[in-house]
């Protein structure tokens, strides 16, 4: 199923800044809610950086740190304003709290992973935005997929074969994690700190 988005901070004439909107991105199995939480943990000492935990309309797996609702209680937020973003993706939908918008208001980073889809609606509504990339060869990302067994998001050739054509939604950063999960969060933290990200 193709990613579809619709976000209403984008819809604001002024970017919101200055802190820093760092979205990782990256294929099914590619690894990034590993790298982000090794990345978390290695961040919970600094305050000016915040890891939002997404609103699902699925169960989480126990790699993601996210709040699962319903479809409907889903939609009643979106209808009231509530999401600084929005997406739908292998027939679910995500989103994440406008409350990130005070917090880059206050000149923090938050550190998100999201769909590809949102990426040039983000560069519009915030000042300053980083795009990592984290992916991996086809063969690791199949059998990562496999590995998960989550058989409501789809089947895995359908995962692979998605692809957004969207210029803005080009990274800045890619990380190919097929070392270790330790060296490639490393990397990840360098890249949310602004440190100069490869080794």
């Amino acid at each position: 199923m193709m990613e579809t988005l619709t976000t209403t901070t984008a819809d604001q004439t002024a970017a919101i800044g200055p802190g820093r909107l760092v979205l990782v991105v990256g294929p099914s199995g590619a690894g990034k809610d590993t790298l982000l939480g090794l990345a978390k943990a290695a961040c919970s000492d600094d305050r000016n950086i915040a890891f939002p935990r997404r609103v699902i309309t699925r169960e989480a797996s126990a790699s993601e740190e996210n709040e699962e609702v319903s479809l409907g209680t889903f939609q009643e937020a979106l209808t009231r304003g509530e999401y600084a973003m929005h997406w739908e993706a292998h027939g679910h939908c995500y989103a994440l709290s406008r409350a990130i918008d005070d917090e880059i208001r206050a000149g923090r980073s938050i550190v998100a992973n999201v769909s590809r889809t949102v990426i040039g609606a983000m560069r519009r509504a915030y000042a300053d935005v980083v795009v990592v990339s984290i992916t991996a060869p086809p063969n690791v990302l199949a059998e990562r997929i496999a590995l998960r067994a989550r058989s409501s998001d789809g089947t895995v050739e359908n995962r692979l074969r998605r692809t957004v054509e969207d210029a803005s939604a080009a990274p800045d950063v890619t990380i190919v994690n097929v070392s270790s999960a330790e060296y490639h969060a490393r990397q990840l933290v360098r890249v949310i700190k602004g440190e100069k990200w490869d080794d």
